[in-house]
């Protein structure tokens, strides 16, 4: 009844977030496969074999006196069981766990489970893993793991002996990955009979094909607080955390028994201030061999090298000098322009330049992978600026373009003397305004860049910036006013149809926000960003499946590395506004929120689509971009939660349980936490209850 009570509450909140919807939702399912390209990306194959565990904790002792009962094993091995058995986690069936608490850890169930159950279900594939929280003794020099029942004046009549242990695993048990571990003799009750050290050391000589993990060392006693998630034994706390995830070093979504050793090691000796050292032993036993499976915890592959590009520059006068990036590219003239190939997609800095006149530029220009480009370089107006306001000009691009936040710094200070000496110099105020935005000194930057446009009101580039600004400190409104502007007299000016794409889909203005995004895709079809707008804005109108397809081609067109690690000019800042990402980032950061929220929008419509397992893989895939992102988490919950209730199955109850509670962490004020609370204590209840 726990069970059905937690899965009508997941049921409950689903219903709940569907009716929030403004817009009907079309729920009618498809059998489409994934889209090209993606299938490859999103089901990566790990052999997981058969596994089979037996998970034992005693904490108050039918026989023994109060002082010498644990707080905290119970609780460690209901822990160390919902890991073991989730999804993203130990990945064991929970049909194949025997959980043994309390009063159920009788001697006679764990000779039952150990020396019966074991031998008859494992098989010579198989993993199986022991792990038991509670006493230990040692009696005449053999070692015993204390039951329920156990009774000091008959250790070895009622103690569970160390050897028939190692019998059974090392004789009769036939899996090939073996794994032990122990969290006892949290009292620290030791003397000459009960020296941690000599029992740790029976404990790991058991079998060399067994890879075993205890919780202390040469006389050190086990701790337990509750100052570890509420209230758990040290060791088993880091034990639980490792199979999270955390103890996956390499982030590739597997932790190895090597791995595991290493972190609880580390962890628990810092905890305790080295007071209490974990011990293990791998014998002849693989180092790689699995212990947990948490694909959203892995770090997603870093971008492949930048698809290049195509710049053609034309101009209206003889040697012109072209300048890229503050770097001089070579001469166009009137009959013969200048080509520059194998250029990084992303914004360029172009200035053309001709000695007497006042130059073109500096302006930024988009360079689109596999793309050709033309750039018109105007040379017009006699120079008139004065010569030193120029040097202090071309200084402060110099230390602008080479990004991050000291150049940033050093920047403004000459482009502020560049305006001082010419009030009048637009371009100066421009770089002002994003000089100071790229130090998030947002107020500084709205004077420059509303400077620049009032010294030349036809300032497109200035009013282009300007509105990416207010993108960013949320003054929408704002923004589309200048995105307007710019539009009136350059309506292909795909950047700023796209950024205008942003605004109406954050003002909830979906349909002017597809149309904007539509017109910079007919102009420009594989520049990635308008696809990122126009999926999230049909997935908001109830389009789904088109949604998919169009956060794809963002995926597909964006997958490069664009070389501007640090420097903000790629993608205008105001990005991530109205995702609940109002931090600031570098610009891989940025890339990577993208394409984690790309993958977040392709979870949704899958999962609105009632399309689960493919919803849990690219949600998986959606935190591996970002795995601090709360909705995703959220989300992430709910496809467990929702698959739990069609299936009974406590393996996804246990994996929608560890994302509802990472996203309480990560925000514990989201509207949907209340919800979110009440279904935890339901899953809580649900679990507690399969002893």
């Amino acid at each position: 009844m726990r069970i059905l009570y937690a899965l009508f509450l997941a049921a409950a909140l689903l219903a709940a977030q569907s009716s929030a919807s403004k817009k009907a939702r079309d729920l009618k399912v498809e059998a489409d496969p994934f889209p090209e390209g993606e299938s490859q990306l999103l089901t990566r194959k790990v052999d997981i074999p058969r596994s089979y565990a037996i998970i034992m904790g005693v904490g108050a002792y039918q026989n023994l006196p109060k002082d010498l009962h644990l707080a905290y094993s119970e609780r460690d091995a209901d822990s160390l069981y919902s890991i073991l058995i989730s999804l993203e986690g130990g990945n064991y069936r929970a049909e194949n766990v025997k959980k043994l608490l309390g009063p159920r850890a009788t001697l006679a169930n764990l000779k039952q489970e150990i020396e019966e159950w074991l031998p008859r279900v494992a098989k010579e594939n198989d993993r199986v893993f022991i792990y038991f929280a509670g006493h230990g003794f040692i009696h005449q020099g053999k070692g015993y793991l204390a039951p329920y029942d156990f009774n000091l004046n008959d250790v070895a009549g009622t103690g569970y002996p160390m050897e028939s242990l190692a019998k059974t695993v090392g004789q009769k048990v036939k899996a090939k990955w073996k794994v032990m571990m122990t969290d006892s003799c949290h009292s620290g009750f030791v003397n000459t009979e009960t020296r941690a050290d000599s029992l740790n050391s029976m404990i790991q000589n058991l079998d060399k094909s067994m890879f075993s993990l205890t919780a202390s060392r040469d006389q050190e006693r086990s701790f337990e607080s509750a100052d570890f998630g509420g209230g758990h034994g040290v060791f088993t706390y880091y034990v639980v955390k490792g199979m999270e995830g955390e103890a996956d070093d390499d982030r590739d979504g597997i932790v190895t028994a090597s791995e595991m050793t290493e972190y609880v090691r580390k962890n628990v000796r810092e905890a305790t201030k080295g007071k209490q050292t974990p011990r293990s032993d791998r014998g002849s036993f693989d180092p790689e061999m699995l212990i947990a499976y948490v694909p959203s915890y892995a770090t997603a592959a870093p971008p492949p090298a930048p698809k290049f590009g195509t710049l053609v520059f034309e101009t209206n006068r003889e040697e012109v000098e072209v300048f890229v990036d503050g770097k001089s590219a070579g001469i166009a003239t009137k009959t013969a322009p200048l080509r520059l190939p194998g250029l990084r997609p992303g914004a360029h800095q172009i200035q053309g330049i001709k000695m007497g006149y006042e130059p073109d530029g500096p302006r930024e220009e988009m360079v689109y992978p596999g793309q050709e480009t033309t750039v018109k370089i105007q040379i017009l107006i006699p120079r008139k600026r004065p010569k030193a306001a120029v040097e202090q000009f071309d200084k402060g691009l110099e230390f602008y373009n080479k990004g991050f936040e000291q150049n940033y710094r050093k920047a403004a200070e000459h482009l502020a003397q560049a305006l001082t000496l010419d009030p009048t110099y637009s371009q100066a105020a421009l770089y002002l305004g994003r000089a100071n935005n790229a130090l998030f000194d947002q107020t500084k930057a709205r004077q420059y860049f509303e400077l620049a446009i009032r010294i030349d009101p036809d300032y497109s580039e200035a009013r282009s910036s300007f509105g990416g600004m207010l993108l960013d400190v949320g003054d929408i409104d704002g923004s589309i006013r200048q995105f307007d502007t710019v539009l009136k007299r350059n309506p292909k000016d795909v950047q700023t149809l796209y950024l205008r794409a942003q605004a109406f889909r954050i003002k909830e203005r979906y349909d002017d926000a597809i149309e904007s995004a539509k017109s910079a895709i007919a102009i420009s079809p594989t520049v990635a960003e308008p696809h990122f707008w126009l999926a999230e804005s049909l997935r908001m109108n109830g389009s789904y499946k088109e949604s998919r397809k169009e956060y794809v081609d963002y995926l597909k067109y964006s997958n490069f590395d664009s070389g501007l690690s640090g420097n903000l000019n790629y993608y205008v800042v105001g990005f991530l506004v109205g995702h609940g990402k109002r931090r600031r980032a570098a610009q891989k950061d940025i890339w990577q929120d993208l394409r984690s929220l790309a993958y977040f929008g392709l979870c949704d419509c899958a999962y609105r689509d009632k399309k689960l397992d493919d919803a849990a893989l690219f949600c998986q895939k959606s935190l591996q971009y970002d795995s601090e992102y709360p909705y995703a988490h959220y989300l992430t919950g709910l496809v467990f939660a929702t698959q739990a209730q069609a299936s009974g199955s406590l393996e996804t109850l246990s994996a929608a349980r560890k994302h509802f509670e990472r996203m309480l962490i990560l925000n514990p004020d989201m509207d949907e936490a209340k919800n979110v609370k009440a279904m935890l204590r339901s899953f809580n209840q649900a679990l507690a209850a399969t002893r």
